[in-house]
């Protein structure tokens, strides 16, 4: 399989026009993937300095996650490893507490056609609520417990919660994250390279 079946899809999605009109900043769609990527991190949508450099997790809470994965951001943006593909592709607006859901369009219109041109993946990040809602569906029982119990959804998705500054309370509350998740994941993420 060449990638250039993923390279149409691509543009494809890159011209998405589908929600324009909900969008505050207008559509900007932001991934990033190649047919031989082994591990895909789905998100939940770009925030607005994401949505301003094109470049996902470009943010405070992508230096967080790229900490939890011991990667530097050279390893992370190999997109000939790893796919990046957020639940919502554009920046949704703001809300009363941060930033919008995602766009409930997004996911159902792009996920399916997308991972079918990722035929090495290996494992899939669910970084979030949303992407764990979405992928987990009935499985998935509370932020917590879901991140808890990662090993029940292996081999292939490993939920965590989103690694954003506003989740430092969870962070704090929850000390066996550190102690006894990350490590777990960084193991799996070895695995990968």
């Amino acid at each position: 399989m060449t990638g250039a079946a993923l390279k149409r899809l691509l543009s494809e999605v890159r011209a998405c026009q589908s929600c324009a009109a909900e969008l505050p900043l207008g559509p900007n769609p932001i991934l990033r993937a190649t047919h031989t990527a082994r591990l895909l991190i789905i998100g939940q949508a770009p925030g607005t300095r994401v949505h301003a450099s094109g470049i996902p997790w470009n943010d405070p809470s992508g230096d967080r996650l790229r900490d939890w994965l011991q990667l530097d951001r050279e390893q992370f943006y190999d997109d000939s490893q790893i796919a990046i593909i957020p639940m919502g592709l554009c920046y949704p607006g703001k809300g009363k507490s941060g930033d919008l859901p995602p766009r409930p369009e997004c996911a159902p219109q792009w996920h399916g056609r997308l991972l079918e041109q990722l035929p090495d993946l290996q494992l899939s990040l669910l970084v979030g609520k949303y992407a764990q809602d979405y992928y987990l569906g009935s499985r998935r029982r509370s932020l917590a417990d879901t991140v808890r119990d990662c090993r029940d959804y292996l081999p292939g998705f490993f939920p965590l919660p989103h690694p954003s500054p506003r989740n430092l309370r969870w962070f704090k509350n929850n000390p066996w994250f550190e102690a006894e998740v990350l490590p777990l994941l960084r193991t799996h993420i070895a695995t990968l390279r």
